[in-house]
């Protein structure tokens, strides 16, 4: 579990074999074998984001090292340097206790809005790898970020790279009978590890937390030790 600084808290596509063939294929016979060999790619991405929305559940939280940081007025800083992160959050929430997570903080009042940071084991060396960012942010939140049978819908997404390390971020909502629940998300992979951190609001409190969780996001860094 990450510390808050001064007090205790908070997986490249398959090279394709060289074959002899003694006749060229025909055109529309490599665009089928093309279409196939990109459906399987894309299936087993999907697949391998599944596993690692399947591993969040069995996460075990990790102790952490801190180091004092200065932080925007408004915002705690946090910085984690046995799993190599960091990140801002909101002054005021506090930090609590969820399985399967590396370290949570939230809002005591608005119980929607949270920040949480989980990590799973990964063999990609780049969040790339796992596919194109539209179908990466879509199986996520429909898949490994949300509940069954809430209404889903990815509203952006955007990419971002810093220090060699790619970061896929995306904004979505969640819609359930009783609350829609306005989230941003941001993942990166590296040596080994998978990293999701998702923070949120309700959908009437969006337009007042929306740079708030922004700058939560946009915070979120890979470090070294």
């Amino acid at each position: 579990m990450a510390l808050k600084c001064g007090t205790k808290s908070l997986s490249a596509a398959a090279q394709r074999p060289k074959a002899f063939t003694p006749c060229r294929p025909s055109r529309s016979t490599v665009r089928v074998a093309a279409a196939a060999q990109q459906q399987q790619t894309a299936e087993v991405s999907k697949r391998q984001l599944l596993q690692l929305g399947a591993a969040l559940a069995s996460t075990a939280l990790l102790p952490a090292a801190a180091q004092a940081a200065k932080a925007p007025r408004g915002f705690n800083p946090v910085q984690d340097l046995n799993d190599n992160y960091q990140f801002l959050y909101p002054f005021g929430w506090q930090e609590v206790s969820v399985g399967g997570a590396d370290v949570v903080y939230k809002d005591v009042v608005e119980p929607l809005e949270s920040v949480s940071v989980t990590i799973t084991p990964t063999d990609k060396t780049d969040v790339t790898e796992f596919g194109d960012i539209a179908d990466v942010a879509n199986t996520l939140a429909t898949e490994v970020l949300t509940a069954p049978g809430q209404e889903v819908a990815v509203v952006a997404t955007s990419q971002r790279e810093l220090n060699g390390h790619n970061y896929f971020e995306f904004e979505y909502t969640a819609k359930t009978p009783r609350y829609t629940r306005h989230s941003l998300a941001v993942v990166v992979a590296n040596d080994g590890k998978f990293y999701t951190l998702t923070t949120g609001a309700n959908e009437k409190r969006w337009g007042k937390m929306k740079d708030k969780l922004t700058t939560t996001v946009r915070s979120f860094t890979l470090v070294k030790a």
